[in-house]
């Protein structure tokens, strides 16, 4: 079974992101803080890493660059509602595998990117 590490300091978009992968029979654990999120994926049982661009405790950039220090490299997918493609550049050169907007069928996407079909 694939479990998914989704971090995202809004709590309502992650019990909406937790109850749509369950939906779809992935393991799913949520976080608000980024420091929470690394630690769980360090524990090396992540298949994939979701996450927003603002943590309780940390921004986006710091907490992919501290996801790139692990010695697993798991594959990152950002969810985010900025569609700047400066942005996005600067997510794919810090490790991120693919970028979903918000205001798109994030869903959708997932299902694609995650191979959920």
């Amino acid at each position: 079974m694939k479990h998914v590490i989704h971090a995202d300091n809004s709590e309502f978009f992650r019990k909406l992101m937790r109850s749509f992968l369950s939906e779809k029979g992935l393991e799913c654990e949520s976080f608000e803080k980024g420091e929470d999120a690394v630690k769980a994926v360090a524990d090396g049982k992540a298949t994939f890493v979701i996450t927003g661009l603002s943590l309780a405790d940390m921004g986006g950039e710091e907490f992919l660059k501290r996801l790139m220090t692990l010695p697993q490299k798991t594959p990152i997918v950002a969810v985010t509602s900025n569609d700047e493609a400066v942005e996005h550049k600067r997510l794919e050169a810090l490790g991120v595998k693919a970028i979903i907007l918000k205001s798109e069928d994030w869903k959708a996407a997932l299902v694609n990117i995650l191979h959920l079909n």
